[in-house]
């Protein structure tokens, strides 16, 4: 299994927003810019997040991005799911009727395992716990929104 681009791109996403102040609406160039994704692709990202519930879209001139729910209730699996699928480590795991041997097949359990253990490990990484380490940025809480005030083009530090 590989992260996707779109897998990286939605966790950078969330693990802006989860860094900001709860309920803070952050405009889409903003996180674009700040956390380096091409904006129409943060545009689509953004779709699947909200249709998983992560994330909420707000239109209009005070539109943006933010978090549905407390980044402890936001896990990195969840976030990657939404924009990959399920993930799985062999076809037979996805579709077990792809392989006909599935049942008797030395490798399936293996396979099956490590896909368990992956899920595992990122089900208990929430957003909260990863912020408590160390991140790919450093904002002081409040600049996003003082640059978002000033337009897309001023105000921002380089990151």
């Amino acid at each position: 299994m590989r992260l996707s681009r779109a897998g990286e791109y939605a966790v950078r996403c969330v693990l802006y927003l989860a860094n900001r102040p709860a309920k803070e609406v952050v405009p889409r160039w903003a996180v674009a810019q700040a956390m380096e994704i091409p904006e129409p692709f943060l545009a689509k990202i953004g779709q699947q997040l909200a249709r998983a519930g992560i994330l909420e879209i707000l239109q209009g001139a005070k539109g943006g991005y933010r978090l549905r729910r407390s980044p402890q209730e936001i896990s990195l699996l969840e976030v990657v799911e939404a924009v990959m699928g399920e993930l799985f480590l062999n076809d037979c795991l996805l579709r077990p009727e792809s392989c006909s041997r599935s049942s008797h097949c030395m490798v399936h359990r293996v396979w099956e395992k490590a896909r368990d253990q992956l899920r595992q490990t990122l089900s208990q990484a929430s957003f909260a716990s990863l912020l408590q380490g160390e991140t790919c940025f450093d904002i002081p809480h409040g600049e996003t929104q003082e640059a978002s005030q000033k337009g897309p083009h001023q105000g921002h530090k380089d990151i």
